[in-house]
């Protein structure tokens, strides 16, 4: 795949009369669907269930993010392996299953199995998503990539608004065995929609005389080998030690910064989640002319501004604003992130690549918010706020090489 946005330009005819994109796209909407019915649902009964424990409550998070760290590498050594179309069919069908398993240990009252539908799913998507990855890879257009991964990124952000209210209808509703049902159809309809992606390339799997072991090891080298993607994990920990810093500190900024209650915290994510769907939706248009690494900086300088904003602002009204631009703005970030991914990794490396930078931004959030509560009590969320916002400025200056050289690509060719 060419790593500049040469060849015809792309436009949105051409991106839905690919069958890729269209087929990765509709079986998004059904996954999200499942998704987000899964956390709410199963949040909500969990906080019935236990009189609003903490450490259950807390439990379902450590299912949801510990396969992350724990099977992200191994799922996409395994990827980059098997045949994608199968590994992503076989990892719905098979988080189905568990769905279903769970809902019959419901009917005979076990329900603290409901932690296992959380995890079994979120253990396959590590293997399911890089799989999915190597796709746009194999079938996508050059120029198409970054318009579709726009498009990718807009239903995720669209999901943000709908996903929890979705969630919490089904539940309140219908209750947790309907809620359970509509998880393992919708795993199912999303297995049955990727039938129709273009049948996988001939399996190497015999062909390769490698172990899984010695490919995990080329997998680390050929990331520490490759400049782009080398700066590209300096960024990730940048933007993910600022975001980690942060995110458990939005409650405070409303009830010191505003002096408003904390349910008042739900203006902001709104404000948050409907700038992701603007966003989404201006990047789709203008991804076709800007470089990924020009998309990712934009994005990270406009985040850092927002925190900036946040961490000063007495004004509600400011705050929402700075809410709103640093939604309208993320999707730059993760759409600058994939493309470059893509555009930058051989085929045989999209799932190993993908499973150690995922982790690398993932381990660092989780390392600087486990820091923040500490943080807070020994100085002002003005600082924190400011200390994000240099962060992300760090993880920009990691970029300016990747726009340099392609500021020089650009003149080369012209001449």
């Amino acid at each position: 795949m060419s790593e500049t946005m040469e060849g015809p330009k792309a436009s949105f005819g051409q991106l839905f009369q690919n069958r890729v994109i269209r087929t990765i796209l509709v079986s998004v909407l059904f996954l999200q669907i499942g998704i987000w019915v899964r956390n709410y649902s199963i949040l909500l009964y969990v906080i019935e269930k236990t009189n609003e424990n903490p450490v259950a409550v807390s439990l379902i998070s450590v299912a949801e993010f510990a396969p992350i760290f724990l099977f992200s590498f191994i799922g996409g050594t395994f990827a980059d392996r098997w045949r994608p179309k199968r590994t992503m069919i076989w990892c719905d069908v098979l988080s189905a299953v568990s769905v279903f398993v769970v809902l019959l240990t419901l009917v005979f009252g076990s329900w603290k199995m409901i932690f296992f539908a959380t995890l079994v799913s979120s253990i396959l998507s590590q293997f399911s998503q890089p799989a999915g990855m190597k796709l746009f890879k194999l079938h996508v257009p050059a120029e198409l990539v970054q318009m579709g991964m726009s498009m990718y990124q807009t239903l995720f952000a669209l999901f943000m608004i709908l996903g929890p209210i979705l969630g919490t209808f089904v539940y309140q509703r219908f209750g947790i065995m309907a809620a359970v049902a509509v998880m393992g159809v919708a795993f199912l309809c999303s297995a049955a929609a990727l039938v129709m992606l273009p049948a996988d390339p001939e399996a190497t799997d015999e062909k390769r005389g490698t172990t899984l072991v010695e490919e995990m090891k080329a997998g680390f080298r050929y990331v520490l080998n490759s400049r782009p993607l080398t700066l590209l994990g300096g960024c990730f920990a940048a933007a993910g030690l600022a975001i980690g810093l942060t995110q458990p500190l939005s409650v405070f900024l409303v009830t010191e910064r505003l002096g408003l209650p904390k349910e008042d915290l739900q203006w902001l994510m709104t404000a948050f989640g409907v700038g992701m769907i603007l966003g989404g939706g201006i990047t789709i248009a203008i991804s076709k002319k800007v470089p990924p690494q020009v998309l990712l900086a934009m994005g990270m300088a406009a985040s850092a501004v927002g925190f900036v904003m946040l961490g000063f602002s007495t004004a509600f009204w400011l705050t929402l604003t700075a809410q709103f631009v640093s939604g309208l703005f993320m999707p730059c970030i993760h759409i600058g992130i994939n493309t470059m991914i893509l555009q930058n990794t051989e085929e045989s490396f999209i799932g190993r690549v993908n499973g150690i930078l995922n982790p690398l931004f993932m381990g660092t959030m989780v390392i600087s918010m486990s820091a923040s509560g500490w943080l807070k009590t020994h100085m002002s969320i003005v600082y924190i706020y400011e200390v994000a916002a240099i962060l992300l400025a760090l993880g920009i200056l990691t970029l300016v090489p990747l726009m340099k050289k392609r500021r020089n690509e650009a003149t080369a060719e012209g001449m």
